[in-house]
């Protein structure tokens, strides 16, 4: 903006050379002299020490460029508008008016609009919350939900005034007559809209009466859409039981709740054609399943008959007293053979019971002793060798029929 020099003119003329200003004052004949010069002013540059003073919601930031750079100041009141994430070394368009910060004597910008240079506030806004609620996670397919093939009641968020509304009943209507539609009114464009969406299914949620959720409005323009860009609507669906179907716009629209919702529809006809199947095609799925079924139980009982013709012809059944005959004398066979078998296994151990007790007879001490056999026992044990007695020992010598009680008077050792 080109300076007025008969503005400075006047001002300066005011000013007695000769007289001694205090520092307020000459801070705010500057001030007046800025404000007046420069009531709006449109400025590019480069944002640098960006810092959002908290709680007050103010901006303060530098605005440079290659050569110089003016301190800013944004009202929260202005702040509030910007629906983008400022950040340092961003390169913005920055609207406002110039003024003197007079406690410091700072030349100040204070800026009433900022918008991205090269590039809508709200693409931008767009692009970095999309990214932000993508790294959280938002996004993720294996979270998602699947909608149900036979919905009982479907609940619909979005606007009573739009043509969305009457096609999605319409549709609904037609293709599954037996389904309930309940529609929560709401705003879908402009101040509050976004927080209405948000309610809206948190609502639902707490009810927990639908099995399926539309959410969703006409096309427009990406500010008409933009109440589905909003964070509070793609949490609100994040954060639904109910499994969601985005439908905004048209095909070619995409907004951040299309990226969070369980199922995106291109429009809102076209999650109305989706949620539920076509009666018609349910139908005819069905009788084609009847008739198949029917097909298979004549094949079964068809295959049946013929086993059952083929066990009627059995010889089993044909002479079922010769069978019983024949299973009896195999029984006597079996019998008779058990008991030649037994007599056998009797007859067999029987041998064997004699010779063992042939054996042990053989081995009976009495039995050797009966042969003239005799053995001698001292008081520490039985005497196998002369070696275990002395002359004058005591001994008692067993026989088969008693016992002889001897003194031992002499021993002889019989060499090897």
């Amino acid at each position: 903006m080109e300076e007025n020099p008969d503005l400075f003119s006047n001002r300066a003329a005011s000013v007695n050379e000769d007289r001694v200003l205090k520092v307020r004052d000459l801070t705010r004949l500057v001030k007046g002299v800025l404000e007046e010069s420069f009531p709006s002013v449109v400025v590019e540059g480069e944002i640098s020490n960006f810092k959002r003073h908290m709680p007050s919601g103010h901006l303060y930031f530098t605005l440079k460029d290659e050569e110089a750079q003016v301190r800013c100041v944004m009202w929260r009141s202005d702040a509030a508008k910007v629906r983008f994430e400022v950040s340092d070394g961003m390169k913005v368009i920055v609207k406002g008016r110039v003024s003197l910060y007079e406690p410091r004597g700072d030349f100040q910008l204070y800026a009433v609009d900022l918008v991205p240079a090269g590039q809508g506030a709200l693409q931008l806004a767009f692009e970095q919350l999309k990214k932000k609620l993508e790294d959280e996670g938002l996004f993720d397919e294996e979270r998602k939900r699947e909608i149900p093939e036979f919905p009982s009641r479907i609940g619909v968020v979005t606007s009573l005034e739009g043509a969305a509304v009457r096609d999605i009943i319409s549709i609904i209507s037609r293709r599954f007559p037996a389904v309930e539609v309940v529609i929560y009114p709401v705003k879908v464009q402009g101040d509050g809209a976004a927080e209405e969406i948000a309610r809206a299914i948190r609502d639902f949620n707490k009810l927990s009466t639908v099995d399926v959720l539309i959410v969703g409005r006409g096309g427009g323009s990406l500010e008409d859409l933009w109440a589905f860009n909003e964070e509070v609507v793609a949490r609100s669906i994040f954060d639904s039981a109910i499994p969601v179907i985005s439908a905004v716009g048209h095909q070619v629209d995409y907004t951040i709740a299309d990226f969070v919702a369980d199922v995106r529809a291109a429009t809102p006809s076209a999650a109305a054609e989706l949620i539920v199947p076509d009666r018609q095609e349910v139908v005819a799925g069905v009788q084609s399943e009847v008739r198949t079924m029917g097909r298979l139980i004549e094949q079964k009982i068809y295959g049946l008959t013929l086993e059952l013709d083929k066990l009627s012809h059995h010889y089993a059944l044909q002479q079922p007293s010769s069978l019983v005959d024949q299973k009896s004398q195999l029984a006597d066979e079996l019998t008779r053979r058990l008991e030649t078998e037994t007599q056998h296994y009797v007859d067999v151990t029987g041998q064997k019971l004699i010779a063992v007790d042939s054996h042990l007879n053989a081995l009976n001490p009495s039995a050797v002793l009966k042969r003239g056999y005799a053995f001698v026992e001292s008081s520490t044990g039985i005497i196998s060798s002369v070696r275990d007695v002395e002359a004058g020992d005591s001994a008692t010598i067993h026989l088969h029929d008693g016992t002889l009680e001897s003194q031992i008077t002499g021993k002889s050792e019989r060499s090897a």
